[in-house]
């Protein structure tokens, strides 16, 4: 199959500012990543803050351009698209807060619009219809085309953010923490949504995450991320059930654990230590 994303041997460097008694210096923040993603798939990119997951995020919508390596889209050199419409059409990001991400000012419709406007040449008409037809595939309603952000709730917004991204039939799309800021029950229902919409349009995804039980239900593939390095790369069931790297292994003993017998068990050691449960 197919790789819609590859990157080989990604580096990121950020210049330091120097001072009376400093010189000026850089930081490797990426230090050589290398991944693929077939289409119709989903990589999860996890690691604590700090390792480096937004940072890629930004080299891969090509926000930020690496230090250096390679980024192919499609097997083309990303370099030679440039900042144009066909790349802006193919790689769409989705960011952590639907709360931030979202022009106030600008009514929904006019909002799921604007990709249109800026990459086609669709008259006012069809945009009008192509954003209408969207708010339905999100699961909103037509009467909410002329409402503003600030009219809805964060699930909705997110939702919104994730129909403004596939306005123009992206082939890859770039969830940074796209649940993060969500209660629990609106989680699993942007989820199931993410999942539905990659099945309805053969949409491949760079999912980032810090939320391990997040992961493990929508990747196909994982990559962990330590101090801007890739320390364990693998399938779901691969990395989950058998953990090669000491940082993974730490990593998941880290995630309290939801089910019903690891509480009770957490109630226990609590009881046997003399603390309040």
């Amino acid at each position: 199959m197919t790789a819609v994303i590859e990157a080989k041997g990604i580096i990121r460097d950020y210049v330091t500012s120097g001072g009376l008694f400093k010189k000026a210096g850089s930081v490797r923040a990426l230090k050589g990543i290398s991944f693929s993603v077939e289409e119709g798939k989903t990589l999860a990119i996890v690691g604590e803050s700090g390792c480096g997951k937004s940072t890629l995020a930004r080299i891969i919508t090509l926000i930020d351009p690496p230090s250096g390596g390679e980024l192919l889209i499609d097997g083309k050199p990303a370099q030679t698209f440039g900042m144009t419409a066909e790349l802006r059409r193919k790689v769409q990001i989705v960011f952590q807060n639907p709360y931030g991400s979202l022009n106030p000012r600008q009514k929904v419709g006019d909002m799921l619009m604007e990709p249109l406007l800026l990459n086609t040449k669709d008259n006012t008409a069809t945009r009008r219809e192509k954003a209408m037809a969207m708010l339905v595939k999100v699961g909103l309603g037509h009467e909410h085309f002329g409402r503003y952000p600030h009219m809805f709730s964060g699930g909705q917004r997110q939702r919104l953010a994730i129909a403004r991204a596939l306005m123009v039939n992206p082939r890859l799309l770039v969830l940074d923490e796209p649940v993060s800021a969500l209660d629990l029950s609106v989680q699993a229902q942007v989820l199931n949504l993410l999942a539905d919409l990659q099945q309805e349009f053969n949409l491949t995804y760079v999912f980032i995450s810090h939320d391990l039980s997040v992961v493990r239900y929508i990747a196909d593939n994982v990559m962990v991320m330590y101090k801007g390095e890739v320390v364990e790369y693998g399938t779901r069931d691969e990395v989950f059930g058998n953990p090669q790297h000491q940082y993974t292994r730490t990593l998941f003993a880290a995630t309290p654990e939801a089910n019903i017998d690891s509480i009770r068990a957490r109630v226990e050691r609590r009881r046997a230590a003399g603390i309040g449960a």
